[in-house]
């Protein structure tokens, strides 16, 4: 369906960060989805090792400048903008100084995992939607790509539930092989109630690991679908016992006409 409006949230996108399966699909999704006469708008962290000036980010003034509030402290939204020529397309990034100026993307350069991986996922996740809702943009599809938006389809369905902007969205989740394998804080199912969210819509984070985050986002959304070759089989097994709509993996020539006609049959 032409003029469908579909909202890319991307966890990795190149040539921002280095190639990967996901960071390639985050590039060329949006791009052919677009050619396919569909209006689009793509969101990633931005994450402290973009180089800003090799890839001409600037801030968006107005769209920046509010402040979220995680664990009853303050954080500044800083929304900034880059565009892809080759794909005449735009991607907008979501930072912040306390969560984003590091070196690293999710680890520091030990391999460790950030301790305030929670926050910075909450933050993201708020922080495209805030976003989106200042653009006053309704999207049809909005297709998260990889565990650190995994929170967007919780707010989606709960705490935005009544928002007529993301009433009639459908959300899908891309789930790929980059597992993380130290759990996220205890509090992390604390710091979630927010808005209409409670205690049981995040009881499975009572074990804030990668298997139950991925869990929550996709009993979440509306759909699924396999973004890498090979994923975790307990996650594999959840997905199609969910009784809800899933595509399975697809070749790298095949993807985005497959991605295209799943989303029309979802909306």
């Amino acid at each position: 369906m032409e003029n469908t409006k579909v909202l890319f949230i991307s966890q990795e996108i190149t040539p921002y960060l280095p190639e990967s399966k996901m960071s390639l699909i985050g590039r060329h999704l949006p791009q052919g989805i677009q050619e396919r006469g569909r209006e689009i708008r793509t969101f990633m962290p931005k994450y402290g090792c973009i180089n800003e000036r090799r890839n001409q980010l600037h801030e968006v003034i107005r769209l920046s400048g509010m402040n979220l509030i995680i664990n009853d402290t303050d954080h500044p939204l800083i929304i900034k903008v880059a565009s892809i020529q080759a794909a005449r397309m735009q991607v907008y990034f979501i930072d912040n100084e306390d969560y984003f100026q590091r070196k690293f993307p999710l680890e520091d350069e030990n391999g460790k995992f950030f301790d305030d991986n929670d926050e910075r996922t909450i933050f993201f996740a708020r922080g495209v939607l805030e976003t989106v809702k200042k653009l006053r943009w309704a999207p049809d599809i909005i297709h998260c790509h990889g565990w650190f938006t995994g929170l967007v389809p919780l707010y989606i369905k709960k705490a935005y539930y009544d928002d007529p902007l993301f009433a009639n969205s459908k959300i899908v989740f891309s789930i790929y092989d980059n597992e993380f394998n130290e759990p996220l804080k205890k509090e992390f199912k604390d710091k979630l109630l927010y808005e209409n969210i409670n205690k049981n819509d995040v009881k499975i984070l009572k074990d804030p690991n990668y298997i139950n985050l991925s869990k929550l986002a996709i009993e979440m959304s509306d759909a699924t679908i396999i973004g890498s070759e090979t994923i975790n089989p307990e996650l594999l097994s959840f997905i199609k016992n969910s009784e809800k709509p899933y595509l399975d993996f697809q070749t790298e020539e095949e993807y985005i006409d497959a991605y295209s006609n799943f989303y029309d049959k979802i909306l």
